[in-house]
């Protein structure tokens, strides 16, 4: 026996994916809390401005493959639970956030010398992130 096959939406996917990156983007840049993010980081001004001169291309797309991954995963629970209001969908991405990315993140604070601070920073992208690609599969069902 095992799970039943689902129909998965890959443009919903890739939306999603795309519509998490531009939060990543927007939520880690000097609009938002990207000057935050540096300091509780510890990262110096120096090495930002050393980061730019290199190019960054590879790491956005290994990024963005991994934000596809996650969408695709996201979809094939919302597929294999039957989920179809936008409650339920909610509740899976917040379950799944609460159950996997939070606790993955606390061990950068118990093991990686991170702050609290950092963790919340971290984890609140993460939580906005999935819902928007909740609502992505919702408006795009």
């Amino acid at each position: 026996m095992g799970l039943p096959t689902v129909d998965i939406n890959y443009l919903a996917v890739f939306i999603a994916g795309l519509v998490s990156m531009i939060i990543g983007g927007l939520w880690y840049s000097p609009l938002l809390f990207g000057k935050l993010w540096t300091q509780l980081s510890g990262i110096t001004e120096k090495q930002v401005a050393e980061a730019k001169k290199k190019s960054m291309t590879l790491s956005y797309v290994l990024q963005f493959i991994g934000l596809l991954v996650m969408a695709c995963v996201v979809a094939h629970f919302i597929g294999y639970l039957a989920l179809t209001t936008l409650s339920d969908i909610l509740q899976l991405v917040v379950w799944s956030w609460l159950g996997y990315q939070v606790t993955l993140e606390l061990g950068t604070v118990l093991w990686g010398n991170k702050s609290w601070s950092l963790f919340l920073l971290n984890s609140a992208h993460n939580l906005v992130s999935l819902v928007a690609m909740g609502l992505v599969f919702f408006w795009m069902a």
